[in-house]
């Protein structure tokens, strides 16, 4: 094939090209590019930012009162930021000029605003964002300082804001950032204060009185209990690097954060960007406060996410679970490698006895094996299993349990005074204490029914006037 164009016209259509580019290069020299935020709801963490020059960043973020899970059986009247606890976890780079639009939805009682500690100014935002229900505010800062910070709602009565779910995360990610990971998660500790006691089920009103107290009714992760578990746990493979961003909303509790058969192989404390602390057990976040943890998972199996502060999170709900899936590894850990028989000198149990007045009402069969079910998964389900199987020699089965179904009496005063001693069930003896657990009567007669009607036991009832 014979090139047949002219010398000429190639230079002149090269050199067209050429100043064509120049142009476009010119005309969008000194323009700043533009992005809106991609904000991302817990455990889910925005993608790494891989520009490396400023931009102007646009959050738009809502705030709507909204009625939600806090525990099973037991609702909420969550404020919140997106309409989820925590609010969207946002993401910028160092140097970016963010331009922040929220809005207050019209439903909403309380006017709103933002407070956050990314923010170099005046209440961080709070003054300028100060929005009404049915309006939107705009203000827009420049991104300083790289770091994990909390944001919260800071309108008054600036405590009742953040109690009722008003917080979340902002990461100014940093021009030099922190070292790649495999997985990120987004994690946030607040506890919530309610007019009835941890787990009295229905729509549970905010108590002032408790949180000025500072005792909560609920600590968890996430905004209600059970948020990281089961189907709803993360996960990650053996041999992969995590990294939590993990917050602390508050408004009361310092969190002593620590992940059950991990080590964090880094700490950036107080959420700033220096790795100041390695090979560590738990980690102090402060109300208000963040820090980011690294770790490498090395054997497969579940990993439970606690605040060692641990009635916290056996009692009142501050418990998640990482899944790691992966071969495993009997250098590091090797399982169970035998099992013999060791007597102490004999348990005692201590405890305080609580007058629990019984409630005077009526409920179906169906209402009755409901509040039964909430109780077990509260209660019971730590020891006896989800399906009752119990744990072979230290926690017996209540699942088609000859000792459960010969005695219904027994089986109430078990749950009213606790038991201590050896007893044989199915066939296997068991020697362990079971503490008084101060349930109610109505408790007591709902778990107790519900147990009686799931996995092959008798299907009887057991009422309030057999318990008292």
């Amino acid at each position: 094939m014979v090139n047949n164009m002219n010398p000429i016209k190639t230079k002149q259509i090269v050199l067209f090209l050429f100043l064509s580019f120049l142009l476009v290069a010119f005309v969008n020299c000194g323009k700043e590019t533009v992005e809106e935020a991609k904000l991302t709801y817990a455990p889910e963490v925005p993608p790494h930012i891989d520009r490396t020059n400023e931009a102007k960043v646009v959050v738009n973020m809502e705030t709507v009162e909204v009625v939600g899970r806090l525990a099973d059986g037991v609702e909420y009247t969550f404020w919140t930021f997106g309409g989820s606890v925590p609010g969207p976890m946002i993401r910028v780079r160092e140097g970016d000029n963010v331009e922040f639009h929220l809005k207050n939805h019209p439903t909403s009682k309380m006017p709103h605003n933002i407070d956050l500690h990314a923010v170099t100014g005046q209440g961080g935002g709070a003054a300028a964002s100060l929005t009404i229900p049915g309006h939107a505010s705009k203000f827009s800062f420049k991104a300083l300082n790289p770091g994990l910070y909390i944001y919260h709602c800071a309108t008054s009565p600036v405590g009742m804001h953040i109690a009722n779910g008003m917080y979340g995360l902002i990461y100014v990610q940093p021009k030099d950032d922190l070292p790649k990971v495999d997985k990120e998660y987004y994690v946030v500790q607040s506890e919530f204060y309610t007019k009835g006691r941890n787990g009295e089920p229905g729509l549970q009103p905010f108590s002032m009185e408790k949180a000025i107290t500072e005792i909560p009714d609920y600590v968890v992760f996430n905004g209600s209990v059970g948020s990281l578990v089961e189907e709803r746990a993360i996960t990650a493979k053996v041999g992969e690097k995590v990294r939590l961003y993990v917050g602390n909303g508050g408004p009361n509790l310092v969190s002593s954060f620590h992940v059950i058969g991990e080590i964090f192989d880094s700490v950036y404390t107080e959420g700033g960007v220096l790795a100041n602390q390695k090979n560590v057990q738990t980690t102090l976040i402060p109300a208000g406060g963040s820090a980011i943890v690294d770790f490498t998972v090395d054997v497969p199996g579940t990993l439970i996410l606690v605040d060692h502060s641990i009635f916290r999170t056996f009692n009142k709900g501050s418990l998640g679970m990482l899944k790691v899936e992966g071969e495993q590894n009997p250098n590091v850990y090797s399982g169970k490698q035998e099992d013999t028989v060791y007597l102490p000198e004999g348990p005692a149990i201590q405890r305080m006895v609580t007058e629990v007045k019984p409630k005077a009402t009526t409920k179906s069969k169906e209402e009755i094996l409901a509040n039964g079910a909430r109780v077990y998964q509260s209660v019971c389900s730590a020891c006896h299993m989800k399906e009752g199987q119990g744990v072979q020699g230290v926690f017996p089965p209540l699942a088609k349990s000859d000792y459960l179904n010969a005695d219904k009496n027994r089986a109430i005063q078990v749950l009213k005074k606790g038991l201590s001693g050896p007893i044989t069930v199915n066939g296997q003896k068991y020697n362990n204490v079971m503490p008084h657990l101060e349930l109610s009567n109505e408790e007591i007669a709902s778990v107790l029914s519900y147990v009686y009607n799931q996995w092959g036991n008798k299907g009887i009832m057991v009422t309030e006037q057999e318990v008292k």
